[in-house]
């Protein structure tokens, strides 16, 4: 029968505060269930392991007298009872030349001997018999948590709308709200793994991807688009017609318009996500087109305005 290192099985420091030794036991115990890893033989000893290592280190009162024995716990009932009778005689103690405690906390790591109450013969040794309770293998525990990608487009992402999901065999409605943004990720409490010992379920993480338009480039809640011009209208203004995610709008091209010009629409751009009735703006460049397959009477009238 070996000392065993629960520090060691829950991986922290023997300094751990009780959060921290929350923390791993929780990480742990996920990992190793046996209803998770049904195909693991060696899932159950693990997790026998760290239940053990979280019943002594998540009790001050049993982590005090594990640190305080050590390597040297055969010895703790009788250290304690020596210690009670010089207290009794009003004597001091300071120990046999270290022989019955270690304080620097020195172990070594070992395995379960294994026994029918759950907890190894050093556990019981140390702490009195747990025959019977076997706690942790009562506790619940929340079930695994999911994962899945939904591709929308972007004029999808532009209109909430509904979406079936089919995750892990089951099919799962979902609401996308208007505005959703490449890469978010939102959350559906409970839509994950069943739980286990009557822990709650999972959850469901979605992340959205969405791809390229021909026509719109999206940067937060605004869109921009480039939008071609004749040479003509370009020169002596005029009217053209722009479609948005809200149907078409009529432009008025001032004389002498610019390559390069850019307008902006208020309100004409993504919706704002969860925020009703309020959007970004279209930026609009445009860019002027040079006419092709002239005519020699035009390419005349081009050399007329050359020289003019």
């Amino acid at each position: 029968m070996a000392y065993i290192d629960y520090y060691g099985i829950l991986g922290v420091s023997k300094t751990a505060t009780q959060d921290e030794i929350k923390k791993a036991f929780k990480k742990l115990a996920r990992k190793y269930h046996p209803d998770l890893n049904p195909n693991d033989p060696t899932a159950k000893q693990k997790f026998q392991e760290i239940n053990e290592a979280n019943e002594v280190l998540s009790d001050p009162e049993k982590r005090k007298k594990y640190d305080a024995y050590g390597e040297n716990w055969k010895h703790a009932d009788e250290f304690e009872a020596q210690k009670q009778r010089y207290q009794q005689s009003g004597g001091g103690f300071s120990g046999t030349g270290g022989a019955y405690w270690s304080t620097d906390g020195s172990g070594f790591s070992g395995s379960f001997d294994g026994n029918d109450s759950g907890f190894s013969d050093f556990f019981e040794s140390l702490f009195g018999s747990r025959r019977g309770s076997a706690r942790g293998h009562a506790r619940g525990f929340k079930g695994q948590d999911y994962n899945a990608e939904l591709h929308l487009s972007l004029r999808d992402a532009a209109e909430t709308h509904k979406q079936i999901l089919d995750v892990n065999g089951k099919k799962i409605r979902i609401t996308v709200p208007a505005g959703i943004a490449d890469g978010q990720t939102i959350r559906l409490a409970g839509q994950g793994g069943a739980g286990i010992n009557g822990g709650p379920a999972g959850d469901l993480y979605i992340t959205f991807v969405i791809g390229d338009d021909p026509v719109y480039k999206r940067e937060g809640d605004n869109l921009y688009m480039t939008v071609p011009v004749d040479l003509y209208t370009a020169i002596l203004g005029g009217e053209i017609t722009v479609d948005t995610l809200n149907g078409k709008v009529k432009l008025h091209l001032k004389p002498e318009t610019q390559n390069g010009t850019r307008v902006r629409l208020k309100g004409k751009g993504f919706p704002v996500y969860k925020e009703e009735g309020k959007f970004g703006d279209l930026l609009i460049t445009y860019e002027v087109k040079l006419p092709t397959h002239l005519t020699e009477k035009q390419k005349q009238l081009f050399r007329e305005l050359q020289n003019s």
